[in-house]
């Protein structure tokens, strides 16, 4: 495979080429078959691209998954450049690639922004399809329509509110699945880890047009007729949409439907309310199942997750779930939950995991628990995630507030009261919706989530600390702004198994009075 990228790249006069993980959608989670970057490097994390030189592979990936990327690749064949927290692809990559060179980009799997941000520094050369690409047969798709009484606005009020200012003959181009399913009240729940629709969208003052993957002509022809501009969003439309409409295109300088997605309506967040109610109870019945019995694995606890899910109402899992045994904790997004990988007296485990109900809103929860007596060391490090969970969940909501002021609070926390060999190297947190990472808001230091947070707005708060050599404890609560303070979808107490119930209300309240010592 490799060698038939370095032909394409010779045969195109490139110096090299960038293999994405991603489809035409854009998507976080693409499934493995239609995945370049996994079919060339073999890394089966969620997000991460490669580039390809005409002597190198470089795997570029975050603080999530540098253990995995170190374990899935041919390190002979590719080298894996770890990003540190707040440092971007595009800088990582001028100091391996010089400026000026010829980089060859897959228009249909790149948004018009990151291909515009690659134009300021390099000579970009737009291929119409990938050559790793394969062609899948279409899915027949499910769709559900979801009841105003969980989303709490109809469709074609979201739509009216989106087309109140523009003229009768433009036209608002919608290709981002999680703004289609949004707009429109509908979810396809068929896909695994995943709610949205397969759907780009073209909108008008008269009428509203949805287009699926194989109706790419009559979509394609469609925006060809439209007389008027073409609103759109450049950071979710991919490279080959945009040159469809180039000449008509007018930006949006704030996605109308991005941000009324992320400012949840007292519906949606009633709903939300119950989906982690239910959530936490599967997560609880998975806790007893750990308790009680021995000579467990990884993956039986990850199919008794599963199963648990089921039991409580999900109508799927909102991403694959994360179960990792001691040392396989520390790799943040670990995703093999092994029949290898036996429980045993001490062994700390770390589950993250979600799901979708019928309102196709993902749940979001990680929970560290260890088989029987836990470790001094497990303590430790424990509570001082616990303390900087506290310290960020307890923050005084001011106007202008933003994730980013968040996570520098709690990167303080963790400075004062370091672990030894342990480290933080990921962002705090991310918005949640129809995704399970949605933006915005974000929590992190990263410039994107200097958005000021809103009323109503969800997101997790996940503070970890991770050894190679040891564990990673990450505690994650889902949560949402309301009358000025952040509130936890969550019962906190349920986030440790350390101790007998009482034990832990007073070791809980004992960290929650010492944030304000740190």
């Amino acid at each position: 495979m490799i060698d038939t990228l370095r032909n394409y790249i010779e045969q195109n006069n490139l110096d090299a080429m960038l293999v994405n993980s991603t489809n035409e959608f854009l998507v976080e989670y693409n499934s493995l078959e239609e995945n370049s970057r996994y079919l060339l490097t073999g890394f089966s994390g969620s997000t991460g691209d490669a580039v390809v030189t005409k002597n190198n592979v470089y795997l570029f990936v975050d603080g999530r998954y540098h253990i995995q990327a170190d374990c899935e690749v041919d390190h002979n064949v590719v080298t894996v450049v770890k990003l540190q927290a707040g440092e971007t692809f595009l800088k990582k990559l001028r100091e391996i690639l010089p400026d000026h060179s010829l980089l060859g980009v897959v228009a249909s799997k790149n948004s018009q922004s990151r291909i515009e941000s690659f134009e300021k520094y390099y000579k970009v050369s737009l291929l119409n399809s990938d050559p790793l690409g394969k062609k899948l047969l279409p899915k027949p798709e499910k769709i559900e329509n979801i009841d105003v009484s969980l989303c709490g606005s109809a469709s074609e009020y979201k739509i009216a509110k989106i087309t109140e200012k523009i003229n009768d003959e433009d036209a608002i181009l919608v290709t981002n699945q999680e703004d289609v399913s949004y707009l429109f009240n509908i979810r396809d729940f068929s896909v695994p880890y995943s709610s949205k629709v397969c759907r780009r969208a073209i909108i008008t003052r008269k009428n509203s047009m949805l287009f699926g993957r194989d109706d790419f002509e009559k979509y394609r022809e469609k925006l060809l007729n439209i007389k008027g501009k073409v609103y759109l969003d450049k950071a979710s439309i991919n490279g080959r949409d945009f040159l469809l409409v180039k000449d008509k295109a007018e930006v949006f300088a704030k996605n109308p439907v991005q941000w009324m997605k992320s400012v949840k309506t007292n519906e949606e967040i009633n709903h939300y309310i119950d989906a982690f109610r239910k959530t936490d109870m599967a997560v609880s019945a998975v806790r007893d199942f750990i308790e009680n019995n021995d000579s467990i694995s990884e993956y039986d606890i990850d199919r008794q997750l599963e199963a648990e899910f089921i039991r409580y109402g999900a109508k799927g899992l909102s991403f694959r779930s994360i179960v990792a045994k001691d040392k396989n904790s520390a790799s943040a997004h670990y995703s093999k939950s092994s029949k290898d990988e036996i429980l045993k007296d001490g062994s700390l485990v770390l589950i993250d995991c979600g799901a979708y109900y019928e309102g196709g809103l993902a749940t979001d929860i990680t929970r560290v628990f260890v088989k029987g007596t836990p470790s001094d060391l497990q303590k430790k490090v424990y509570t001082t995630v616990l303390k900087a969970f506290l310290n960020a969940f307890n923050t005084k909501i001011t106007p202008g507030i933003s994730g980013f002021d968040i996570d520098a609070k709690v990167r303080e926390l963790f400075a004062v009261n370091p672990v030894d060999g342990f480290v933080f190297n990921h962002g705090l947190g991310h918005g949640i919706g129809i995704s399970v990472h949605e933006y915005p808001p974000n929590l992190s230091c990263n410039e994107a989530a200097k958005v000021p947070l809103e009323e109503n707005m969800c997101f997790t708060i996940e503070p970890g600390l991770y050894n190679k050599d040891f564990f990673g404890v990450r505690l994650e609560n889902s949560c949402y702004l309301k009358d000025g303070r952040i509130n936890s979808f969550v019962k906190i107490i349920n986030s440790c198994n350390f101790c007998n119930t009482s034990q832990i209300f007073v070791f809980i309240m004992f960290c929650h009075f010492t944030t304000s010592l740190n």
